[in-house]
């Protein structure tokens, strides 16, 4: 007769607990027995009855079953999980004893788990139009939905108040954008209002602003790049940079095209520039030329933009450029490759792997609010009427179709940082902070994938044989994913190391990529001169630009305003937050996993003192991948 410890926990939510009772039963591999035990779960509680093993009940394959007496609210993704020594994958379990268990699970989640499109030609989502479509363990708990709700009527009162203060003032100088700039700064946007127009500033950006996502090292001048009569100097001088491996681009091409924002009927503008950057010895990114517009046949090439311009000439130049990069950064980077990317993997979870799954429990913690925070941003942000349309160039309809458009470039390589920066020319580059911590964050986030993997999956025979392994990775790539395997994404998982790489790639998607884009909003966006929201003028055609050129061109008061309440409200530090690997759940109960999460969350804490020490002899610290700080999940 074996003893066996049954822990049962209860979260700490408002309503959590239960006046009915518990019933547990001990099934194992020849039968299953009752073990006359039923407990009443308190809030924030644990019991932990202690049994005798029951006949039928083989060592190796025991598993706990429960019921609910009543009505009440169960803990979080966690139906009927059988012990650590259980059969965990279908590779583990050739005879079948588990089999009907797993596929009732997954029949009944699958319809509560079902994909939609949310519009025609983007990745698929989950279905439901409201927070009340989810499934009740997918909602924030009252903590978060108070902290997020508080903080969303602050913002709106700032923004009204504001509003109050301005309507009547004259807004035409630089320095009137003082009015609005207050209430939770950061010191770093602070500095940002003291320095935006310093070129120094604006290239720092492009390696460890809020987007660092688009900058890449030139192999070629780009065939856009035409240069007019007198500039053969620019040229030259690009060649040279190009030929020493300092010469970098950043390319806004796909906003070209991409039909502008009508807001209280009047017509917004869009621009799609490329700066042509170079890299100096001391670290520093400094502009050397900015084209604002693509060529067109029939036409004179357009204006090159120089540090050389006038001083208001090219501040304007740099304005669109900063604008140009909000409108990518807020739709490809952060909405799309971060929270859409991670429900596409949250919704495959949850209809693909059975709860007792080692890859489930794995990946679960990093899913938590995924689809509640989705939901929100698709009926208040980009919804008819949402935010972007109120205020942001590619509103009204342009969004949508930026975001078809980025699809094209969800490549599997770009979702891994160890291929995305080769690709892009920035592993070598000492002053991109962003690259040096996402390939360290990456490769720590990788161990711990290798650590629990080595577990479950002895042979690469055991990741071909595993059913529910190869239905999820499938699902996400066919079906989530729109068929995405003519850009790399796998349709099927044929050995360990493929394994431990997707699953690195889902994890890091989820948690450090996220907060990469995500934190820096604060910091960057709160001066919108800095980071424009949209442009009420076209972009120049002449070098003539004055104040008055650059005040009409910018938000007004009223879009500014509302700019950086939803910047603040969405930017600031989340007091409701677990950082990554800080989960309290014990998803695995062995001692083997838990030493490798141990593990993790130890190389994660050296990581992050790592990063500590370098940022205090940085005069900008770079803290947008420290460990401490990025988020477990898509949650904000």
């Amino acid at each position: 007769m074996g003893l066996y410890r049954v822990r049962v926990s209860t979260g700490a939510s408002l309503c959590a607990g239960s006046n009915n009772q518990v019933q547990l039963w001990l099934v194992g591999q020849h039968g299953e027995a009752a073990l006359g035990t039923r407990l009443r779960p308190a809030r924030g509680k644990v019991s932990s009855p202690e049994k005798s093993g029951q006949e039928g009940c083989a060592p190796g394959s025991e598993s706990v079953k429960s019921r609910w007496w009543g009505e009440t609210r169960p803990s979080r993704h966690r139906t009927d999980p059988p012990s650590e020594g259980a059969r965990r994958t279908v590779f583990d379990d050739p005879q079948g004893l588990f089999r009907k268990l797993r596929e009732e699970e997954l029949e009944e989640r699958r319809k509560r788990y079902r994909w939609g499109s949310w519009k025609d030609g983007l990745i698929l989502n989950m279905a439901g139009a409201k927070l009340s479509d989810l499934p009740v363990d997918e909602r924030f708990l009252e903590d978060k939905r108070v902290d997020f709700e508080a903080s969303l009527a602050k913002g709106l009162a700032d923004l009204a108040i504001k509003d109050t203060f301005n309507v009547l003032t004259c807004w035409k100088d630089l320095d009137d954008f003082n009015r609005i700039f207050w209430c939770g700064q950061s010191k770093l946007a602070e500095r940002v209002r003291d320095s935006w127009k310093e070129d120094a500033l604006f290239g720092y950006q492009f390696l460890n602003g809020a987007n660092p996502m688009v900058l890449r090292r030139s192999s070629c001048l780009p065939a856009r790049l035409v240069f007019p009569p007198g500039m053969e100097e620019l040229q030259a001088q690009l060649q040279k940079e190009l030929e020493g491996g300092t010469l970098f681009e950043a390319d806004f091409s796909l906003l070209d095209g991409i039909k502008a924002n009508v807001i209280l009927c009047s017509q917004q503008h869009l621009a799609a520039p490329l700066v042509m950057l170079k890299l100096q010895p001391d670290g520093k990114l400094l502009p050397m030329v900015i084209q604002l517009q693509l060529p067109s046949t029939g036409t004179p090439p357009p204006l090159l933009f120089l540090p050389t311009d006038p001083p208001m000439v090219w501040l304007l130049a740099k304005c669109w450029v900063r604008s140009s990069d909000f409108q990518l950064h807020e739709l490809q980077s952060h909405l799309l490759r971060g929270h859409l990317m991670a429900e596409v993997i949250a919704v495959a979870t949850m209809r693909c792997l059975p709860s007792i799954h080692p890859v489930f429990k794995l990946l679960i913690p990093h899913l938590r609010y995924t689809l509640e925070i989705n939901i929100r941003a698709r009926t208040g942000l980009v919804s008819d009427m949402g935010v972007f349309d109120q205020v942001v160039s590619t509103g009204g309809g342009g969004h949508l179709e930026l975001l078809k458009r980025a699809g094209a470039f969800l490549t599997y390589s770009s979702f891994c940082p160890p291929d995305d920066l080769a690709d892009r020319g920035l592993l070598e580059v000492k002053s991109s902070f962003y690259a040096q911590d996402a390939l360290r964050l990456w490769e720590t986030i990788s161990r711990y994938v290798e650590g629990i993997v080595s577990l479950h999956y002895k042979t690469d025979v055991a990741v071909k044989g595993d059913t529910e392994l190869q239905t999820w990775c499938r699902e996400i790539t066919e079906i989530g994913l729109l068929g995405a395997q003519d850009r790399g994404f796998p349709v099927s998982l044929q050995s360990q190391e493929q394994l431990c790489h997707f699953l690195t790639m889902c994890i890091f998607t989820c948690t450090g990529q996220h907060s990469s884009v995500h934190l820096g909003q604060l910091d960057w966006y709160t001066w919108v001169p800095n980071a424009p929201c949209t442009m009420r003028l076209p972009p120049p055609t002449t070098k003539d630009a004055t104040v008055e050129t650059v005040m009409a061109t910018l938000p007004n008061f009223h879009q500014a305003s509302l700019q950086m309440s939803i910047t603040w409200q969405l930017g600031r530090r989340q007091p409701i937050m677990v950082a990554v690997g800080q989960h309290e759940e014990e998803y695995f109960s062995g001692p083997e996993p838990k030493a490798v999460l141990r593990k993790f969350r130890e190389e994660l804490a050296a990581l992050d003192k790592e990063i500590e020490t370098r940022n205090a002899k940085l005069d900008m610290p770079y803290e947008y991948l420290r460990p401490s700080l990025v988020e477990n999940s898509v949650a904000i």
